[in-house]
């Protein structure tokens, strides 16, 4: 293994590179990934997992929750603790834009505000023009 290493110098595989990196929980979710293509190296989508990768390269992966532009700065050698793993990479990802808030979404409370007590509920009950049941 390690003079499969030598000869391609500072080179790796982007799927254990994505799973070094702590892209990936795992190296095959690394590889699901490559393979749909939701991974472009320099501008162009790879669906081969064997793929090499060397610093410089600039990743772009397209995650469920935001897109990460990340470029590779050192190969791994192991899948260690986070602030290890960061040294492997330069984050070019832009800021998450703030979504602005939908009707259809449920309110969100303040935090610390918790249940609102009896006579904010009638409040509430009387505000929205609902029947008072304890009338009768």
């Amino acid at each position: 293994m390690d003079d499969k290493q030598s000869q391609s110098g500072s080179r790796q595989r982007i799927d254990k590179w994505l799973f070094f990196a702590r892209v990936a929980k795992s190296r095959s979710l690394a590889q699901e990934r490559v393979a749909s293509g939701h991974v472009s190296v320099n501008g162009q989508k790879i669906r081969q997992v064997s793929h090499q990768v060397k610093p410089g390269d600039k990743l772009e992966i397209a995650m469920p929750e935001r897109d990460l532009v990340l470029v590779v700065k050192l190969p791994g050698e192991r899948r260690g603790p986070y602030e290890e793993a960061k040294l492997l990479y330069e984050d070019l990802t832009p800021p998450a834009e703030k979504k602005p808030f939908s009707p259809s979404e449920p309110g969100v409370r303040a935090p610390g505000a918790g249940r609102p007590t009896k006579k904010e509920r009638r409040a509430l009950d009387e505000l929205r023009g609902e029947p008072d049941w304890s009338a009768d």
